[in-house]
């Protein structure tokens, strides 16, 4: 039994730093805290998901060795997160989507916004608007997602960010990767 809790440790703490290799401290304790949140668990392990290089050629939002990975409990799969970036008129912004095992998203959270205007794409109610999406939806700012007054430049790209991540969930389903 110790062995088997010995053994769990290692397992969870190989399994963190696989997916904070390459992310920046500051977004690797972002992630951990969302992802606590989301899940209500403070001890889960992140395993990342590997593509073959032919087959992210093909994909609209490309994977990384760090960007998406799975997320489990014990013995239990909780679902997938996807950390990416996204342009604001003069910077990068750091978000988070979470999705549940069937694939759905269950969460969104911008990590880190770095311009003066525009932060208000990290609002919960206006993050709300993405929740319960999978990979068959299709996301735009123009017809299903509300703009902010002010905003405009994140607005599009979140929303075009996340709508190359749910094209990418499709195809990733359709080649059995997840």
């Amino acid at each position: 039994m110790r062995c088997a809790k010995l053994f769990l440790g290692v397992v969870f703490i190989s399994s963190f730093f696989l997916v904070g290799f390459g992310l920046p401290k500051k977004i690797e304790k972002r992630v951990h805290k969302e992802l606590e949140k989301t899940f209500q668990f403070s001890e889960f392990s992140l395993l990342s998901i590997e593509i073959s290089e032919s087959l992210n050629e093909k994909l609209p939002k490309k994977i990384g060795t760090n960007n998406l990975f799975k997320i489990s409990h014990d013995a239990d799969h909780l679902g997938y997160g996807f950390v990416g970036q996204a342009p604001s008129k003069t910077a990068m912004f750091d978000y988070l989507i979470v999705f549940d095992k069937e694939l759905r998203v269950v969460h969104s959270k911008v990590l880190i916004y770095r311009e003066e205007y525009g932060g208000e794409i990290g609002s919960k109610r206006w993050l709300k608007q993405f929740l319960g999406k999978t990979g068959g939806d299709r996301v735009n700012h123009e017809s299903n997602i509300d703009g902010i007054a002010g905003a405009t430049i994140s607005v599009r790209s979140m929303t075009t960010s996340i709508d190359y991540l749910l094209l990418t969930i499709e195809i990733l389903q359709k080649n059995k990767v997840l």
